[in-house]
């Protein structure tokens, strides 16, 4: 057979991941931060693009409107500000509004009608700091930085120090504080690097630690507890010997504490009270660090007929325009054929973003409605019937592919009456039934675990294999060792530690 090249004409399909596609897929994942800040970089980037300011509650005629533009001048421009940028006011004008008295230009108690006039009072106490009746604002709150921790330190050291050296031995210290008010620099080191002897830095360090609060500069946990109990006058031998065991104390092992203290029961448990309350970080007070708030996607109300109303929270939704007049314009008055295709690829990069934008909110609707359905029992009743659920499931009731659900419930947040909660908590893993009846759902199963403990007396802890025979008597068909999975990722002790910390409250009450 000889071997001879030829041509074939094939036709197959394929899917092809263009950059728009993936542009939607990724959209999908997003949290809303996250999409703020890419739309934010795409109306930077897209000159076509801008965002589409919500519509003003009590607008009366459409924005755009001469009558419209000039009634929100005015409303920026409140009635009764002794400055004007854009008219100049009469003599007569400004002496209608205020005496010719400095004293109300600036007044120390501005809340009154009587010296201002019911316009300015209203635009004072409507303004930043106005100083309202009862509302507690402090202006110097608003306007002065949060101290941090070491800013605090620094304005000891300006007073404990009159030395230079020592002064500049006490800021190298002060650096090498972490946010909990540990020092986590070696003495030695600065030591050597300042060219100070380690006398001199451990005696600047020896009152630094006497600095405010009470327990920064330590090197470690035992010692800010040491520093602490010894501002408290209470680090006896006994106190000593407890923070130099504290691992005996995590393991809340008593017996051996008892021991090694030297103290009885009664005495170990006033010690373990002192030990409470101490604060372990110290410098966290002065953390400045704030957590992001949580903006539910999707809102679920009860509606009239009985069923549930599911809508996407508009707050959530971000508005974005495609200014066509404005690509009219240019491109009217483009010159090449590069000008022109830039504004083509704007125009169509423009389109495909608020199309995906759309696409997304019917997607996360979509997907949240049918949670809502399946999870019907939950809403009613509670977690105890939150049933399983998987993204299979879901993504086969709408026609869509469980990658696509999965993407939509990360970091997607649904507000209901029982609480504001993460799409991916409503898919919970299936607990068999002992009778052969519905499943259980696994976060039913860990609430009822977490219930029974938390009902447990002193004489009476439940062991692991009790938990299990009581779940079995409800109909769960469940492992020692799931219930043993389940407690410690609700960070529940075991059975004999709560058993010993149950017998030593009970002491400590009597």
């Amino acid at each position: 057979m000889a071997l001879s090249a030829k041509l074939q004409l094939r036709q197959t399909q394929s899917l092809v991941m263009t950059p728009q596609l993936m542009q939607s897929i990724r959209l999908l994942q997003l949290t809303h931060a996250e999409l703020e800040r890419f739309i934010d970089e795409e109306v930077e980037r897209n000159p076509l693009l801008e965002r589409a300011e919500p519509p003003q509650e009590g607008a009366g005629e459409p924005e755009g409107t001469e009558a419209a533009q000039e009634a929100a001048r005015d409303e920026a421009r409140p009635d009764g500000d002794w400055f004007e940028a854009e008219t100049q006011w009469s003599a007569e004008a400004i002496s209608a509004k205020l005496d010719a008295s400095l004293e109300n230009l600036f007044p120390d108690d501005p809340g009154t009608s009587e010296r201002l006039g019911p316009d300015l009072s209203a635009q004072w106490k409507s303004a930043p700091g106005g100083a309202a009746a009862g509302d507690g604002f402090d202006m110097e709150e608003m306007a002065a930085a949060k101290v941090t921790l070491r800013d605090h330190v620094g304005e000891q050291i300006a007073f404990a120090f009159t030395d230079p050296a020592e002064r500049l031995i006490a800021s190298e210290l002060a650096d090498g504080l972490d946010e909990a008010g540990y020092l986590r620099a070696d003495p030695d080191e600065i030591a050597e690097r300042l060219g100070a002897g380690p006398a001199a830095v451990a005696a600047v360090l020896a009152t630094c630690r006497s600095f405010e609060p009470t327990g920064i500069f330590a090197a470690d946990l035992a010692g800010c507890l040491s520093l602490q109990l010894a501002a408290r006058d209470r680090l006896d031998p006994a106190m000593q010997a407890l923070l130099a065991n504290l691992e005996l104390l995590a393991r809340r092992d008593f017996q051996v504490l008892k021991r090694i203290c030297g103290v009885d029961e009664e005495d170990l448990l006033d010690m373990l009270a002192e030990i409470r309350a101490l604060d372990p970080r110290p410098g966290l007070a002065f953390s400045a660090g704030a957590s992001d708030a949580i903006v539910a996607d999707v809102e679920v109300r009860a509606a009239a007929d009985g069923s549930w109303a599911v809508e996407l929270n508009p707050d959530a939704l971000p508005r974005v325009l495609v200014d066509r007049t404005y690509f009219a314009t240019v491109s009217g008055g483009a010159r090449s054929q590069a000008e022109r295709d830039f504004l083509a690829e704007c125009l169509q990069n423009a389109n495909w973003l608020t199309r995906s934008l759309d696409q997304r909110a019917r997607t996360i609707l979509k997907v949240a409605s049918e949670i809502v359905r399946q999870q019907d029992a939950f809403l009613v009743h509670g977690v105890r019937h939150l049933k399983p659920l998987n993204l299979k499931t879901v993504a086969d009731a709408i026609g869509m592919h469980e990658s696509t659900v999965s993407r939509v419930t990360a970091n997607k947040y649904m507000m209901t009456p029982r609480g504001v909660f993460e799409l991916r908590y409503f898919f919970t893993a299936s607990i068999a039934s002992a009778d052969g009846g519905e499943a259980h759902s696994s976060e039913g199963v860990r609430d009822r675990i977490r219930q029974m403990i938390e009902e447990e007396r002193a004489d009476d802890v439940l062991s692991d294999d009790a938990i299990v025979d009581r779940l079995k008597a409800d109909g769960v068909d469940i492992a020692r060792r799931t219930v043993a999975k389940y407690r410690e990722g609700m960070n529940i002790p075991s059975s004999v530690q709560r058993r010993r910390e149950k017998r030593a409250m009970a002491g400590a009450g009597r």
